[in-house]
């Protein structure tokens, strides 16, 4: 969107005003369309390595490894989408709008700590158990 189409749209809207809106949509796109490519090569990454593992004959130590690095990813790109919805709450200039970026908001946060949560439980559950595969051949 140019400048003159929101300056247009916006028209007793003050200059400084419209001028945020024209800066802050195209950046808030970006930053959606950074989210959905790190989150749709996280999915596609971590769908292969699940299919190899399978296929292999991997273990739970493996699958676990891939649950927690697509699940950083996955962070990472709520993360992404939150900053973004952020950025977008300058803009917003009715109750309706933020009633609805708030609620997107909340969502997000929520996931992202329920992930956080469940990342940090697949850590601690590696720390603690011990390995379910063959030593390594340093010792054969």
């Amino acid at each position: 969107m140019s400048f003159a189409g929101t300056a247009a749209s916006h028209l007793d809207t003050p200059p400084l005003e419209a001028w945020l809106v024209a800066l802050t949509e195209p950046v808030v796109t970006v930053i959606a369309l950074l989210a959905l490519i790190l989150i749709t090569l996280a999915t596609i990454i971590a769908f292969v390595k699940m299919i190899l593992m399978m296929a292999r004959g991997g273990n739970n130590t493996l699958r676990r490894a891939i649950w927690l690095e697509y699940g950083r990813w996955l962070v990472a790109g709520l993360t992404l989408q939150l900053a973004g919805d952020i950025i977008e709450s300058a803009i917003y200039t009715t109750w309706d709008s933020i009633g609805q970026l708030a609620a997107i908001a909340v969502v997000r946060t929520f996931l992202n700590y329920f992930l956080e949560r469940d990342i940090q439980e697949i850590r601690e559950r590696q720390h603690h158990e011990t390995p379910d595969h063959e030593p390594d051949a340093r010792h054969e």
